[in-house]
């Protein structure tokens, strides 16, 4: 029993460990590579679209990765994507192109893609009765803090440009060593051949049974993107200091680290919906009462660290969402749409924004993403009540 024990340990801490270390080269590159284009002349337009390299990636592998899975198992898809990545990164020093760099950012898409969808899938499949939001937070707050710590690598571009990708490609090389040291698992199988081989008939369950969870993690796609993208041109043309846009920013991903935790052991208390319903409103509420406070940066601030303690985890909190509401054999198709989802709202974030700064004027770009939340908070809020919870 005790070994037994250990090993879901060794294997969760393993997952958490690899995850942290996938936000860090992630959160990394968006900075790092942005940098360095601009500094070489490169537009901001051929550079946001460079960007999409990571989402682009996503989506392309998603439709021929559930298969696998669930033939192999779990480990052998983590050592495929773990490697599509820190090769990838290693080889960025070789040839400083802009189209070399967005097929080598897809490739990163493609295995980032796989290593989340098999370690979600792998958690959620696995954890213990009534932790799941704990253990989905977890992972969350490891993969924030690894993102939040990697843009701190772009000041090493000083002493060489090839420096932080070889810095970061050894470290996602040490997570991945990791994986060989737990038992491969499968996920369970689907009642009936056909159902288990039938990709549309698995899409098709999925979203009856929880198509509403899949927003959360759309909305938080949306959201990211805006912020990161579009937010620093909105606040540069309001005269906004360039470190304090930066500090704002950040702000919202330090909110969402410190409370992932709280929340998602909320969410196994009151139930995922509840705190979701709670997040979308507060986001709401406070990206709206922002756009009133726009005369202090200091006060834009707050705003988005508040909102951050409350939208950070709504990617995590959508997930869970899923999984109360999906049979177990289920769970690798709702994980994938889960991803699918938010690589769409990251695509669609940039456009959607970008659209928004350029038609209209006068109205705070933070109203945009009031806006969203709240389509996203009544959906929920209407439909959402009809799903029940699965035990």
């Amino acid at each position: 029993m005790n070994l037994a024990v250990n090993n879901e340990q060794r294997r969760f801490w393993t997952l958490v460990i690899i995850v942290s270390i996938s936000g860090f080269s992630q959160g990394m590159l968006l900075p790092l590579i942005s940098i360095i284009f601009e500094t070489d002349g490169v537009s901001s337009t051929l550079n946001g679209l460079n960007a999409t390299g990571l989402y682009i990636g996503t989506l392309l592998i998603s439709p021929f990765v559930e298969q696998p899975l669930r033939k192999f198992g779990y480990k052998p898809i983590i050592i495929g994507g773990g490697a599509v990545v820190f090769i990838s990164l290693l080889m960025f020093p070789l040839w400083k192109h802009v189209v070399f760099w967005f097929i080598l950012r897809l490739l990163i898409g493609i295995g980032d893609h796989c290593l989340h969808f098999a370690t979600q899938t792998w958690l959620t499949s696995s954890a213990p009765q009534g932790k799941l939001g704990k253990s989905m937070a977890i992972y969350g707050l490891s993969f924030g803090v690894g993102f939040a710590v990697g843009p701190l690598m772009t000041p090493l571009v000083r002493v060489s440009e090839s420096f932080p990708f070889i810095v970061s490609s050894l470290l996602c090389l040490m997570a991945w060593s990791l994986v060989f040291f737990i038992q491969n698992e499968h996920p369970e199988v689907l009642a009936g051949d056909a159902k288990g081989s039938n990709s549309f008939t698995r899409y098709k369950l999925s979203f009856k049974y929880a198509w509403i969870a899949f927003l959360p993690p759309f909305a938080y796609g949306v959201l990211e993107t805006s912020i990161n993208a579009l937010f620093p041109v909105y606040a540069l043309r309001m005269d906004y200091d360039l470190t304090m846009v930066s500090m704002i920013i950040s702000a919202f991903s330090v909110g969402g680290i410190i409370t992932q935790v709280p929340l998602g052991l909320l969410g196994d208390r009151i139930g995922r919906r509840n705190v979701l319903l709670i997040a979308l409103a507060v986001g709401t509420i406070g990206f709206g009462l922002g756009s009133f406070l726009e005369f202090s940066e200091i006060l834009v601030g707050v705003i988005f660290f508040v909102s951050g303690m409350f939208l950070g985890s709504t990617f995590s909190l959508g997930i869970t969402y899923m999984a109360d509401l999906t049979p177990k054999e289920l769970l690798p198709t709702g994980n994938l749409l889960c991803g699918i989802f938010f690589s769409i709202g990251s695509l669609m974030g940039p456009f959607i924004g970008g659209l928004y700064l350029q038609v209209i004027e006068g109205i705070s770009f933070l109203i945009f993403m009031a806006v969203v939340l709240l389509l996203i908070f009544l959906t929920v809020l209407l439909f959402g009540k009809k799903f029940k919870v699965l035990t």
